[in-house]
């Protein structure tokens, strides 16, 4: 009878073990359905998992297929990039993703549409991400912001920066305010979103001499209130094909006065 019961002892620790080896090895890659942990992307690739936060200092990406689940906030430093535009991935963040100084902030790519607005996904043409932000999206100075397909329940503010890349807000389901100001960039499209608020693009500087892109490109949105476009140069545009006005809510004020 004591054997049997150090038999069953040592299966009891047997299993224990086991249970804390498999709860240990979840934490380590942010998995767990514990408390998750914060995360930093030095570079590399973002794996899936559940996460308090994710901070990226460095080059990093999304691999095809992550799902990937944040509590709290997503942070790119300055002069870091996250690449969740050229594979199709699952990712929701129940705060906000911010952007700082020089950074390249990518969400969100879809199959080509008959609207040829969409960005397909490099890995995968044929698939599409599933982003949804419950927050805001804020950048700062950023290098270069590309928003594809994404829902953002709250605002999109981006202030300042610019650079060689052109700049993308396509395709995106956004519950309250757009807003575009500061940017001296190569390229700028707001184009086929749906924005709850207020759309508003001031001071922002084309660079492409290319003759058939006169400036930042607004097409086809749809605006719950009003849409604003003031100081942008060489102008704004509505598109090449006729027909290709915005839908406003409100009134359309400036340079966007024609565009609906």
């Amino acid at each position: 009878m004591v054997h049997a019961m150090r038999l069953k002892v040592l299966g009891a620790l047997a299993v224990a073990g086991a249970l804390a080896l498999s709860g240990g090895t979840a934490m380590a890659d942010g998995s767990s359905t514990r408390t998750p942990k914060a995360y930093t992307c030095t570079g590399g690739e973002v794996p899936s998992g559940n996460y308090a936060s994710i901070t990226v200092t460095g080059a990093c990406s999304v691999p095809a297929g992550a799902v990937i689940s944040v509590v709290g906030n997503v942070t790119v430093a300055a002069g870091a990039q996250l690449d969740a535009q050229s594979a199709p991935s699952t990712i929701t963040v129940r705060r906000n993703v911010t952007a700082a100084r020089g950074s390249l902030v990518g969400l969100g790519c879809q199959p080509p549409s008959n609207t040829g607005s969409a960005h397909p996904c490099t890995d995968e043409p044929a698939g599409h991400s599933t982003i949804t932000v419950n927050g805001n999206v804020t950048a700062i100075d950023a290098a270069t912001v590309l928003l594809n397909g994404i829902t953002v329940k709250g605002n999109v503010t981006l202030i300042g920066g610019g650079g060689p890349i052109p700049w993308s807000i396509k395709n995106n389901t956004i519950g309250r305010n757009l807003t575009v100001t500061g940017q001296t960039t190569d390229w700028l499209g707001v184009l086929f979103n749906s924005i709850g608020g207020n759309a508003t693009l001031i001071y922002i500087r084309v660079t492409d001499t290319d003759p058939g892109a006169p400036g930042a490109y607004v097409v086809r949105n749809t605006i719950g209130r009003n849409l604003t476009c003031a100081g942008v140069t060489p102008g704004v545009s509505g598109g090449f094909i006729p027909g290709e006005v915005n839908v406003v809510g409100g009134h359309a004020i400036g340079q966007c006065a024609s565009l609906i």
